[in-house]
């Protein structure tokens, strides 16, 4: 317990250090606590806690028996990033106010689809190409699973890049609504994906696997989260004070995150549930039904901040460095980024062509697509928990070193690019020195501060 919480207290302050030098660079904050965590991670001050001795000094790496490395810590840390990821799929559903999808609703639907279509096609045809001529490393199961996984796009990197930045326009309102449909959309397509590979090493297509349950997933995701939502904000009348209506949010974010990770079986259906759906939804319900939904989704933010810089430096220390020995996954995963970002790019620009979007989301959206995470890599531990049942099977194996690879790259590229793109938009303003010191001064007095704090008690 004590090394837990000593390494949770390394990954909050190298995150925070790393962040005051990502800012004298002007890169995000997001970048700065990926790198924190390899730095920490297993392949950095991991390795040499090992080699010294020292229990706790950093994230110590041990061999899962996989030919990989992981950690004891990191996967103490689990039930924390699960909290993380659903409160950016809270903030994210405090984008879709019926007032802003009366006027973009058509157009984020029209493209969170169709830009999703066009990458996950050009990444499966790019791959299955490349199986004729690399037939042994890259199997056409784990091609074809590639390129459903290609069209998911992180939202917690795009949400933390807006958020630090402020940024404000036509791009950033269309932005969130496009990121979140694409976990329901990538949802259906890797289901379909996934459903065929598997009738390709067994000979036969299972109509539920491919159909009901990804289906199922969806519906029942947002209506928990509907349900949750509404229970919400009923419950949130009978409290006045900010700090008891903020500690009522949490209760209901980590209720719904609980029932959400629930799964059982009825007959020959799976039952799944989407975290990421059902705290969209919570947060969509809330938005609408609650008058002072704003100004509680603002201090819900501000008190998951730690959780936040923890959830993305312990994602940056579970990054496996280890796929770049290899040069056929390196040969793989060089096409599938050129192919995943040609088909965000084009699937974007297409997309907001025909939906009539502003020359700004036309030129700049897909450029904001591209960082990709903890959906994709939920994805492939998908594939890799099926096909490690299969003796002689690689396709687990290829599905999830791909998919690293890719995250390792997106993820420390995708945040820099995202924000080079709402500057270029004119969304983000240039950046100045703030300080909370000094806004602190223009607030009201100590007194009267401790007076107001008295009277919300």
């Amino acid at each position: 317990m004590a090394n837990t919480l000593l390494c949770l207290a390394i990954a909050l302050l190298a995150g925070l250090l790393f962040s005051r030098l990502a800012k004298l660079l002007k890169l995000p904050a997001v970048t700065a606590y990926l790198v924190a965590g390899i730095v920490i991670g297993p392949y950095a001050l991991g390795q040499l806690s090992a080699l010294i001795g020292v229990d706790g000094l950093g994230f110590t790496s041990i061999s899962n028996g996989n030919g990989g490395f992981t950690s004891q810590y990191l996967e103490n840390f689990g039930i924390l990033k699960e909290a993380a990821l659903g409160f950016i799929a809270f903030s994210i559903g405090n984008e879709f106010r019926l007032s802003q999808l009366k006027k973009i609703g058509k157009q984020a639907t029209i493209v969170g689809i169709l830009q999703a279509v066009v990458t996950t096609v050009l990444v499966d045809v790019a791959l299955i190409a490349l199986h004729f001529a690399m037939p042994k490393a890259l199997p056409l199961e784990a091609a074809i699973i590639l390129g459903a996984i290609a069209s998911a796009t992180a939202p917690a990197a795009t949400l933390m890049v807006v958020k630090q930045y402020k940024a404000k326009g036509p791009l950033t309102d269309i932005l969130l609504p496009v990121v979140a449909l694409d976990d329901a959309v990538g949802l259906i397509l890797f289901a379909v994906s996934f459903g065929v590979a598997k009738g390709i090493g067994s000979g036969t297509v299972s109509v539920i696997s491919i159909v009901v349950e990804p289906l199922l997933e969806i519906v029942l995701s947002l209506g928990v989260g509907a349900l949750f939502g509404l229970l919400f904000s009923w419950c949130e009348r009978f409290f006045h004070s900010r700090s008891k209506r903020m500690a009522v949010s949490v209760a209901f974010l980590f209720a719904t995150i609980a029932l959400s990770l629930m799964k059982f079986h009825i007959g020959p259906v799976h039952i799944g549930f989407s975290p990421l759906l059902s705290c969209m939804m919570l947060g969509t319900i809330f938005c609408n039904t609650c008058d002072f939904s704003e100004e509680l989704m603002d201090r819900v933010d501000r008190w998951s901040a730690p959780l936040l810089i923890i959830f993305f430096v312990t994602s940056g220390a579970e990054l496996d460095l280890s796929v770049f020995t290899s040069l056929s996954i390196v040969i793989i995963g060089v096409v599938y980024l050129i192919s995943r970002s040609a088909g965000k790019y084009s699937g974007a620009l297409l997309s907001s062509k025909i939906s009539k979007c502003d020359d700004k989301i036309v030129k700049y959206l897909g450029i904001t697509l591209l960082p990709q995470a903890g959906v994709a890599l939920g994805m492939a531990n998908t594939v890799s928990s099926y096909y490690r049942g299969i003796e002689g099977s690689n396709v687990g194996v290829v599905v999830v070193s791909i998919t690293l690879f890719a995250v390792l790259i997106y993820e420390l590229v995708g945040p820099m690019l995202t924000k080079m793109a709402l500057q270029k938009a004119g969304e983000i303003d240039p950046e100045g020195k703030t300080s909370a010191r000094h806004e602190g001064a223009k607030n009201k007095p100590h007194s009267e501060r401790h007076e107001h704090r008295q009277k919300n008690a």
